[in-house]
């Protein structure tokens, strides 16, 4: 599950998900539909694939460098990614599979996935969460 909060010239986003693997797959879809409204509720018609791995110094830094890494290929490759299949995840590496779609144009440039306020930890729900700051 992902929700949008109000940030001054920024977007900011609460992800929260039962398990590790369910939030990088709800802060992946939420900063697909940023960048492109509705493009990831078809989940078929793929026609892009990327592998990335990624090692941080801790699991929430993690997150935002792989957000980081994926909006760098978004950008490179005129897509937006949508799903993901990970192969390797550690409290400081990360292998994924990411499956995308080539658009035309985007409903929001982001600049930067950003650290502020990003702490994920598990909260009183036992679910993971954390607040996700996209500069825009």
């Amino acid at each position: 599950m992902f929700e949008f909060h109000p940030h001054t010239a920024d977007i900011r986003m609460r992800v929260e998900a039962p398990t590790l693997v369910k939030i990088y797959e709800a802060a992946l879809l939420g900063m697909a539909e940023i960048l492109k409204e509705g493009l990831c509720k078809d989940e078929s018609n793929f026609d892009l694939e990327s592998t990335i791995e990624i090692e941080s110094k801790d699991n929430t830094c993690l997150l935002i460098d792989f957000l980081s890494e994926v909006l760098a290929h978004s950008y490179a490759e005129k897509a937006v990614y949508c799903r993901l299949e990970i192969q390797e995840l550690q409290d400081n590496k990360l292998k994924v599979t990411l499956f995308g779609k080539h658009i035309d144009s985007l409903d929001e440039e982001i600049k930067a996935v950003t650290y502020h306020e990003a702490l994920l930890i598990k909260n009183n729900n036992d679910q993971w969460e954390t607040f996700i700051i996209f500069d825009i």
